[in-house]
């Protein structure tokens, strides 16, 4: 059973929309940084290469890339943040890489200096990681920030099948996905699941299964949703450009999204319904719009087709 909530004029349960509600309205905006973290399948640990469609700078901002100081990093994005979208209010993102990949007084040092760069506007911190670089520990000390901020621990999922884990050098497997999910069973962290849909050995009802498996974990409050996008520097940019193979057009991937949105259970709220790497470093699908253009046409087609979330959710 879960409690109904007002889906606003999009028909989905939107970030935006409860940020605004959230913090009353206030412009609230994530700052990325890159705390130089690496993963477990870069370093030896479990593999090397990394996952075969990940560039880590397809997906951090320039200056996080160019300044290694964290402060650094959030004061540029603090002044993008304020004069390019009015920010009022901030939520500092440990984004690239596996951000809980390091003993647990480390990560402390990091998360500590960070929110004391301008405490008085940082309403929240949201940590990316893996499944397998969560424990007991990691979690208490993500909990102990939980009084004074909203703490979100993002974990990608990609795939719910091992086939494909395998395939794209994951280094983990669904299974450990799952029990990294359960240890949040009772935790005050808000669990956010990003997953990648187009891997072209999976077919469209294998892509509707990934909604099944996310709605049977009540502790999941957000979800990301990504298409698959070659870029440049990653392994499968390099297999793409000797063999290409079939990626999501624009009008494909938002008919799939229509799909999947009725699935969902309506309590959970999108994060993202796509992500876009840099022009620079995008090989395909490139859609030749703007992040802003895709979303408003996304939202278009949402509203012409009459999707709501949670309409075909079967609990």
């Amino acid at each position: 059973m879960t409690t109904a909530v007002d889906l606003g004029t999009l028909g989905y349960n939107n970030y935006g929309a409860y940020l605004r509600e959230k913090y009353n309205g206030q412009k609230v905006y994530k700052v990325i940084v890159d705390g130089g973290f690496t993963c477990p399948n870069r370093d030896g640990s479990k593999g090397f290469g990394g996952c075969t469609y990940c560039n880590v700078d397809s997906f951090t901002p320039e200056p996080s890339r160019k300044n290694p100081s964290l402060k650094e990093q959030l004061i540029l994005g603090r002044e993008r943040a304020v004069n390019g979208y009015k920010a009022e209010k901030f939520i500092i993102y440990f984004q690239p890489n596996t951000n809980t990949y390091a003993p647990t007084h480390y990560l402390k040092l990091m998360y500590d200096e960070a929110l004391s760069v301008f405490p008085d506007e940082v309403v929240g911190l949201a940590i990316g990681t893996r499944p397998d670089c969560i424990d007991a520990e990691k979690i208490a000390l993500l909990e102990s920030y939980t009084d004074k901020y909203h703490v979100d621990l993002e974990m990608g999922m990609e795939s719910i099948y091992n086939e494909t884990l395998t395939q794209i050098n994951r280094g983990c497997s669904h299974e450990e996905f799952v029990a990294a999910v359960e240890l949040l069973k009772d935790s005050k962290l808000d669990l956010c699941v990003h997953t990648i849909f187009g891997f072209p050995w999976e077919t469209r009802e294998m892509m509707r299964q990934y909604i099944h498996e996310i709605n049977r974990f009540p502790q999941i409050k957000f979800v990301k949703f990504h298409h698959l996008h070659i870029v440049e520097g990653s392994i499968m940019g390099v297999k793409y450009k000797r063999d290409p193979f079939p990626l999501f057009s624009l009008e494909e991937y938002t008919d799939l999204l229509c799909e999947l949105i009725p699935l969902l259970r309506p309590d959970i709220v999108i994060q993202r319904l796509f992500g876009i790497s840099d022009w620079d470093l995008l090989i395909a699908p490139n859609w030749g719009l703007k992040k802003s253009a895709i979303q408003s046409y996304m939202n278009k087609e949402i509203e012409r087709r009459g999707i709501i979330q949670g309409s075909a959710y079967v609990a």
